[in-house]
């Protein structure tokens, strides 16, 4: 039988109000420390007891309140943060009204604030949403507020939280995003065992030492800066370099209008940004702010402001996309630096012990003399003309990197460090796959297979867009039996795959007649190229935009046309593949996301041989 209708009594509803708005003592410091940066506070200090359990405490120096202020603040839907009550007008980080009131009911919380003018502070006691009367006290310009016992009106809430690391934790990622979005704020953290954050204000112009500050050095080092303006929308930041990636997205920051969401239009673009950058599994490192007018973005969707809505959510991924995409390009072949520690950390010396071998009996014997010269050094010292003429990438580009090459170079001069180019010189080819190049303060060590996989990706992406792809016609045409399903999905896509140079038709009800193949891709196996372009064409069907098919039916004939790991490659070779590298975007990763070199410096190298520490 259904009880009387009746109205909830007003601490229930702020229990039930504090249940959405406050999940575990982080939503607390996040709705308090929002609060402080609204009142202009240019210092913030957050104390803990137990993870904010037991006690949590919020120090500003912002404006403060009186005690009228102080009384009404703690009300439902009591705000000084939307003037013209216009909901698409916010201007503040906190604007709802219900954060304090909505602490207040589940714990003991006291106010202590102070206004410029005041002659004295205020402090007022809240207890389970009970409030009293604000009594005199002694503090300084600003506001402490100070929580105790959260939760203890709803007990059951306690079983939800985690251990005390981790919801001190929870607190300190809070605390630093808010740092980013403020680097003009100084933050401090502590709790009963020690200082977890001191993060010093940094003046306008210098944001990136506080992201430094936040994130690490090793971001810093390997991000490129982003800034753009168009139609009224701002985007500022840093990007970082593909194979700088992640196991998880948590080093992805966005910040709309001073505001750290999590927002799907947001990731959506920088997926969409580094495909073909990134593996499948992998997540890019990003830190963005994005500014845009009040009016053209609804932050009052979701209770814990974590989520944002677009007025055109289109407009700003576009935006994000092709300002990513550029920033990566500008990069060149720039790959992580962290790569060099990684691949030392590989190389630490274990201690090796090879059997004695019994030398045979019997007289000596002398080998028969061998053919040393055979057995060169793939690559020699340039004159600095010679490396010149090596440096042609784009004349070598168009062709498979076995042909149109220079001979190696016979001259002995040697070449000043100022002549290197980026990617060094080849000195050594290891194991048929493996590039070793000098440059000049380290040495490059490249994958010959994928760095020339992603040199003709990008030649034929290109190709296929612009429609104007060379083509090398066989001498005698080649014909390629294919199922009636896969003979269709190639014939629907005729019209794209003949831009790339694969000139093709009908033959008979289950084959194509293949008369020419792309001439970036050189000598190919063609049956298996037509295979795997249809069997691409009909794993994604049409599942992807006609954009996102070329980009896989690029990828697909890139790996039929580059260089093999195990093709042995000569000084020309080797040098005309490092030279395409440096000019062409994105060559610091192949289409799989994996980097296609890793750069030791000399210091490096020193280290791992112990000459230096």
């Amino acid at each position: 039988m259904m009880t009387t209708l009746r109205l909830l009594p007003p601490t229930l509803v702020n229990r039930i109000a504090a249940g959405e708005v406050l999940e575990r003592p982080a939503s607390a410091v996040k709705e308090l420390v929002e609060n402080a940066l609204d009142a202009g506070a240019t210092k913030i200090d957050v104390i803990l007891n137990d993870g904010g359990k037991a006690a949590l405490t919020v120090i500003d120096n912002g404006a403060g309140m009186t005690p009228e202020e102080m009384t009404l603040a703690v009300e439902r839907f009591a705000t000084s943060k939307l003037p013209a009550d216009d909901l698409f007008d916010i201007r503040f980080l906190g604007f709802r009204g219900e954060a304090l009131p909505s602490i207040a009911s589940v714990s003991r919380m006291t106010l202590i604030s102070r206004t410029k003018q005041a002659d004295t502070a205020w402090s007022m006691f809240v207890e389970g949403g009970e409030k009293h009367a604000p009594e005199p006290a002694s503090a300084a310009q600003g506001t402490r507020i100070e929580v105790r016992d959260l939760f203890y009106a709803v007990p059951a809430r306690l079983k939800f939280l985690k251990s005390t690391p981790t919801e001190t934790g929870y607190i300190q990622e809070i605390i630093e995003k808010l740092a980013l979005a403020y680097p003009s704020v100084g933050f401090t953290l502590s709790d009963e065992k020690k200082q977890r954050l001191d993060l010093k204000p940094v003046g306008a112009g210098e944001e990136i030492k506080r992201i430094a500050q936040v994130i690490g050095n090793d971001f810093i080092e390997n991000a490129v800066p982003l800034n753009i303006e168009r139609d009224g929308l701002s985007l500022k930041g840093f990007v970082g370099l593909p194979t700088l990636n992640k196991a998880t997205g948590a080093s992805q920051y966005f910040f709309v209008n001073g505001r750290t969401v999590r927002d799907k239009v947001l990731l959506g673009a920088i997926k969409a940004a580094y495909h073909e950058l990134l593996a499948a599994d992998r997540f890019a490192a990003v830190v963005l702010f994005l500014t845009l007018p009040a009016e053209d973005v609804d932050v009052n969707v979701h209770p814990t402001k974590a989520e944002v809505r677009f007025r055109n959510a289109q407009a700003v991924r576009g935006t994000i996309v092709t300002a990513v995409r550029q920033a990566l390009m500008s990069a060149g072949q720039r790959t992580s630096s962290t790569l060099a520690a990684e691949a030392l950390d590989l190389s630490v010396p274990q201690p090796t012990f090879l059997p004695m071998r019994r030398p045979s009996p019997g007289p000596l014997s002398v080998s028969p003399a061998k053919n040393y010269a055979a057995y060169r050094p793939a690559s020699k010292n340039y004159s600095l003309n010679e490396t010149r003429a090596l440096f042609k990438a784009n004349e070598a580009f168009s062709a498979p990197i076995s042909e149109n090459l220079p001979d190696d170079p016979a001259d002995d001069k040697m070449i000043s460090d100022d002549d290197f180019p980026p990617l060094g010189l080849a000195r050594a080819q290891l194991h048929k796959t493996y590039i070793v190049s000098q440059t000049r303060d380290g040495i490059v060590i490249v994958d010959q297979h994928a760095a020339h996989e992603r040199l003709t990706y990008e030649k034929i992406k290109q190709n296929m867009e612009v429609g104007d792809a060379a083509a090398q016609y066989l001498l005698l045409p080649e014909v390629v039996e294919l199922s009636a399903e896969k003979k269709e999905a190639v014939l629907q896509q005729k019209d794209e795959l003949e831009k790339t140079g694969l000139l093709f038709e009908s033959f008979g009800d289950n084959a194509v007649l293949i008369r020419a193949t792309p001439a970036v891709l050189g000598e190919t196996d063609t049956k298996a190229l037509m295979a795997d372009i249809a069997d691409t064409l009909i794993e994604f069907g049409d599942s992807l935009a006609l954009k996102e098919r070329i980009k896989k039916i690029a990828a697909t004939m890139a790996c039929h046309g580059s260089v093999r790991a195990g093709r042995r490659l000569d000084a020309s070779e080797m040098n005309a593949l490092l030279r395409q590298m440096e000019s062409v975007p994105y060559s610091g990763q192949c289409i799989h996301g994996r980097p296609t070199y890793i750069e030791l410096k000399l210091k490096d190298i020193e280290k791992l041989f112990g000459r230096k520490e």
